[in-house]
């Protein structure tokens, strides 16, 4: 049996196209299901739904043989028993800056300054900022990120951005991009030695299917 760990949202409902030009037909509408474990149209391949930041520790772990992350999760992991032979192309947006509108970033991140940065992606500013030579102070949040600069918790945010509506809705302004995000295929290194009669073909059948899709 492989395992492929997905989690729900862009990244699933993008995933299942992927699959099906793949070869392997799921009923999208399991998709709104409560389970946890779900089937496919292929009986020796099985989908597994975890949050988007377990993925990469299901697959590392060997719980799951394969999985579909962001780049973004991807970089905050240690990466680890980890093998990324696709870039899917899917779930697209971008990792930004961004600070309440009137905030003088430019004048902000001259070397030597300090700001607090509300962020789930410390790696990442960390090192961005480090680049820059400024000090930050790191404030790791899970959720509502654009609340953080309105209330005086932070300085700036680094989050993803896809539209900006929600920046605009809270008044805030993208200020600098970091990077372009996208999601990958990974895949267990152990699986991939296993279970390579079956996992190969499949990882290059997905391959082709992402590179089709673009």
């Amino acid at each position: 049996m492989i395992t492929l760990a997905l989690s729900k949202g862009r990244i699933f409902d993008e995933t299942l196209p992927l699959l099906a030009a793949a070869g392997i037909a799921v009923d999208a509408s399991i998709g709104a299901s409560r389970k946890l474990i779900l089937p496919t149209g292929d009986p020796d391949l099985r989908l597994i739904i975890v949050r988007a930041s377990d993925v990469p520790t299901y697959v590392q772990y060997g719980a799951a043989d394969l999985g579909v992350a962001g780049k973004d999760v991807l970089l905050e992991h240690s990466g680890e028993g980890l093998y990324q032979p696709v870039d899917l192309g899917i779930a697209r947006c971008r990792m930004s800056v961004a600070v309440p509108a009137g905030f003088r970033y430019a004048e902000a991140v001259r070397p030597g300054a300090r700001l607090r940065i509300a962020t789930k992606y410390v790696q990442v500013a960390r090192e961005h900022f480090a680049a820059k030579g400024v000090h930050v102070d790191l404030i790791k949040l899970y959720g509502s990120m654009e609340l953080a600069p309105l209330v005086g918790l932070a300085d700036a945010i680094v989050d993803l951005v896809s539209t900006g509506g929600t920046l605009r809705a809270n008044n805030l302004v993208e200020v600098e991009e970091i990077m372009q995000i996208s999601s990958r295929l990974i895949v267990n290194q152990a699986s991939l030695k296993t279970k390579s009669a079956r996992l190969e073909p499949l990882v290059a059948a997905i391959g082709r299917a992402a590179g089709s899709a673009r």
